[in-house]
């Protein structure tokens, strides 16, 4: 069949998008052309989110059924106003330019390659050694689902409550929840890799039937991973707002702490299921609530620090309690507070 052309004008520039009709998302018919309509619509909230980041993109030229293949290098059949930024690769001793995607006409452009799924670094191109944030990646070992991590996140929130630090719920898109501590501050990743690995494990031996910090998949059946391996200068995470390459155009989407308990008190897992539609209203009404996650400035804890809380709490384990019953039985939960790499993406 032969390719069909568009070319269009946006933000000044003239670009050639091709197929527009092609389905990507087969058992909904979602087209190459609602995808493009998805990124520019959502560009606002989406863009200072990307903006410095290293882009690798996750290209689907066949839909979410068919091949697809990471890109690390910036195509070189870019257009010249696509911004790059080199970044070292001790694997290939080399530098790689990475995409940086800093305005519209590049996600649009992105689009049409079929790059469905966005995954950036945890630090911008200027200071790759500094991560302005850390995160916790909760994946389900099956049959457990993002109902479970929900309890997870939630003794997460509490842990970060003890030391006055705020954290950011977003699900993965896929069949988990991530959560994020901003940090804007001078801090390594040794630092955050530290700390999230001695938290992971915290978690892990105080609630050894729900909570896994080794990666092996067998160990994984039934509890939820708590991956803390994100926080490397390699690897690369699910932006937010991003699709996801599912049968459904699912979103990465963020959520309020209330609407994590709803989905924990509800034990309902569709609650934390959003299609591009969906998040589009969801933006509309509320306005981006990951935003603080680019500006808020937080002191990152000692790792030694996480035992001294442990301790000092009156001799509880730490946090992650059941929900309520149905029947009302049980204590009240707490109140909460007001307040690239090819085989290594999250989520």
């Amino acid at each position: 069949m032969a390719k069909k052309d568009t070319v269009i004008e946006i933000a000044g520039r003239q670009l050639k998008l091709s197929n527009l009709e092609k389905v990507l998302y087969p058992a909904v018919g979602f087209t190459k052309g609602q995808v493009i309509d998805y990124f520019v619509r959502i560009a606002p909230v989406l863009l200072p989110h990307l903006e410095g980041r290293p882009l690798t993109l996750k290209r689907y030229p066949e839909g979410v059924d068919g091949m697809y293949f990471y890109e690390k290098s910036c195509p070189k059949h870019r257009p010249d106003w696509v911004q790059t930024a080199p970044i070292w690769s001790s694997g290939r001793n080399d530098y790689i330019q990475f995409c940086l995607a800093q305005d519209i006409p590049t996600l649009v452009w992105a689009a049409n390659l079929a790059d469905l799924e966005l995954h950036t670094s945890l630090s911008r191109a200027k200071k790759m050694e500094e991560p302005t944030m850390m995160v916790f990646d909760l994946d389900p070992g099956p049959p457990a689902d993002i109902v479970l991590c929900c309890r997870v996140a939630l003794g997460l929130r509490e842990i970060f409550e003890r030391f006055n630090l705020q954290a950011f719920a977003k699900t993965s898109g896929s069949k988990g929840l991530q959560i994020y501590v901003p940090l804007n501050t001078p801090v390594t990743y040794d630092d955050t890799k530290t700390f999230s690995h001695a938290l992971a494990r915290l978690l892990e031996q105080e609630h050894p039937d729900l909570v896994v910090s080794d990666m092996k998949k067998s160990l994984r059946v039934g509890k939820i991973f708590v991956d803390w391996s994100q926080n490397d200068i390699h690897k690369t995470t699910v932006n937010v707002y991003s699709l996801r390459a599912k049968e459904r155009p699912t979103v990465s989407t963020p959520v309020s702490w209330e609407e994590v308990e709803k989905c924990l008190k509800k034990r309902d897992p569709n609650l934390l299921v959003f299609e591009s539609a969906q998040v589009l209203n969801r933006v509309q009404k509320m306005g981006d609530i990951f935003e603080p996650v680019l500006t808020l400035k937080q002191r990152l804890p000692r790792a030694a620090e996480l035992g001294e809380q442990s301790g000092s709490s009156s001799g509880k384990q730490a946090v992650v309690r059941k929900p309520r019953s149905n029947a009302g039985k049980g204590k009240p939960a707490r109140k909460p507070a007001n307040s690239s790499r090819p085989a290594q993406q999250a989520g």
